[in-house]
Parts: structure tokens; sequence; C-alpha cells
């Protein structure tokens, strides 16, 4: 019996209402926001054959799907409009009448202050070509871009969202995008950046669901090459110093050192995005009986509380509210 130590870990380990009391990190359904899309002209929900469990939403069920997530403890929602219409300045996305302004403002008449609706705010569902700025030939202007992104946090937040997160990962939007807020009587409406958006390969099933794939090139000349992580903390110190309120971490789970470098490089509001791929995987293994489902994406989500995350952003926030009631 010398031989082993008077500290032994696991009796702390021996229950679960032990393991619960000293468990170091939480999970809880106000940590995590439910990423939906709303499309113009459907009659009824559409599934997303590459996401089961999600679909793209008419208004009506936007909102019913927004009162459910609610009931659940969720903190709100990131909504994605699908026009029926693209051009090439993505002139619908800051339409006053537009299909995502028409779902920022059924949601917030339905559910009120108690829920945060957070607008992605990006042209990339909005224009023909499918990139996230307007194009001088084929390489998107980063400059001219950056008025038109102005115009639509305006919208969004006329419309009454209650964050805008520019995603576009064009250099100047936190700032650019600031000045017009304050400018048109928006002062006190926040930005979640998308700080470190990397050009991942995770993001194939959200492109179905926001029909914004780029139809020629791709993003790599705007998003962040997955081997930087230096690069990620300088991107996060120029949103933070031109005036966002939080800033994101995208992808989550091949980002988590990223994730862990900005929490602990600047101890401000971080959000994490578990992405469309990271999902689909998980529910593909779980489909073939690899992988219990809710085992898994738990365990996911709290990796990514644990590498820093204040808010995680993720298609199984429905589910897991449920599993953690």
């Amino acid at each position: 019996m010398s031989s082993f130590p008077s500290y032994r870990p696991r009796r702390l380990r021996r229950t679960s209402g032990l393991r619960r009391a000293f468990a170091e990190t939480a999970v809880a359904p106000s940590d995590l926001i439910a990423p939906l899309f709303v499309k113009e002209a459907l009659s009824e929900p559409e599934p997303i054959s590459s996401m089961p469990g999600h679909g793209q939403h008419t208004l009506e069920s936007l909102v019913k799907e927004g009162r459910e997530l609610a009931e659940r403890g969720v903190a709100g929602v990131l909504l994605f409009g699908v026009p029926s219409h693209k051009d090439a300045e993505g002139s619908q996305s800051h339409h006053p009448d537009g299909i995502l302004q028409r779902g920022l403002t059924g949601l917030k008449d339905e559910l009120g202050d108690d829920f945060v609706v957070v607008a992605d705010l990006c042209l990339c569902e909005y224009t023909d070509h499918g990139h996230c700025g307007l194009l001088d030939g084929e390489q998107v202007d980063n400059d001219s871009t950056l008025e038109v992104y102005g115009r639509i946090a305006v919208s969004q937040a006329s419309a009454g969202a209650d964050m805008v997160a520019p995603s576009g990962m064009m250099d100047g939007q936190v700032g650019s995008i600031r000045k017009a807020l304050d400018q048109a009587g928006h002062e006190s409406t926040p930005i979640l950046a998308y700080s470190a958006k990397y050009a991942s390969g995770f993001y194939g099933p959200f492109r179905q669901a926001a029909e914004g794939a780029p139809q020629f090139g791709d993003r790599k000349g705007y998003q962040q090459p997955p081997e930087n992580v230096d690069e990620a903390l300088r991107e996060a110190e120029l949103d933070i110093a031109e005036g966002a309120d939080a800033v994101m971490v995208k992808p989550a789970l091949s980002y988590l050192d990223v994730l862990r470098a900005v929490k602990d490089r600047f101890a401000y509001p971080t959000a994490a995005y578990n992405v469309s791929g990271e999902y689909s995987m998980l529910i593909a293994g779980a489909e073939r009986g690899w992988i219990d489902e809710r085992q898994a994406a738990l365990e996911v989500l709290t990796s990514i509380r644990r590498a820093g995350a204040d808010l995680i952003i993720t298609y199984h926030a429905k589910k897991a509210a449920e599993w953690l009631a």
C-alpha cells in the first residue's frame, strides 16, 4: 500500500454527482447560438440534404423555430438570408424589404429582447458570383466592398438585429461598419467580428444551405490560411482596435489552439463557430452507428468552451439544449 500516493484522483470520479460537482468546464444552453437560414419564396421549409435535421426556413417556420429555441434556453440565433434575386452587387443584402431583414423583424417582434438575434453580414449569399465582396475583374475589391457592408449593417440594425456579424474578412470592415452604424443612430448595436475565419474545407454543407458557393476561384485571397496562428492574433487585434465588441474564431475544432491563443492574448468576449462540416461529420458517424451522437456532440461543445469560447455557434444548439436540460 505504501506505493500508492495519498492523493488519488479517482476518488472525485467515483460517482456522477462527484464528477459534476468538480467539473472545471460547463456548457449551458445560454452559451449556444443556433445558425438558421431563411429563404425567399418558399411555401414550406426545405430540408438541407447535407445537414440532416436542418432546413431552409420560410418566414413562418423561422419564427416557430426561434420560439422553440428560446423555450429551451438557447441564447439566440445567427441568421442567414437566401434571396430569390442575385446580382453582381448583392443589392438584396441591404434592401429594407429583403428576406433577411424580414426574418430579423419577425424574430424580434415575436421574441423580444430576451432572445439575441444576430445578423450575418456578408455578400456571398446575395451575389450572382458567390464571392464575399464586389468584384474588380475576378478579384474582390476590398475598399468598394466596405461601403456596401456599411449599408448592410444599417439595414440589419434598422430591421431589429441585436448584433451584426461581418464575415467577409475584408480589411477594415469593422471600422467601416462601426462608423456607418454610429452615423445612422445605431451606436448601441454591437459588432461580433469574424476575426479569424479560415479558408477551410469544412464549409461544404453550409454552401448548400446558404446557396453561396463561389462561381469561380475560391476565397483563399481573403480568408486566412490554415497554417497561421500569429496572423489570427493580428486580425483580432485590428478588429478590437476598430471597435469590435466580440471576436470569433471559425471553424472551431481544427482551430482550438487559435481560440485559446486569442482568448489568452486579449481576454476579450470570444465566440467560436462549430461549422457545418463539423456537424455533418458527426451526424454521418452517428447514422452509421460508429459514434454516439449525444456523447460526441457534448464532448465537442465542452472542448470548445474549454479552449476559451464564451459563446458557441453550433448546429447542435437545439439538441444540446434538450440534452443539457
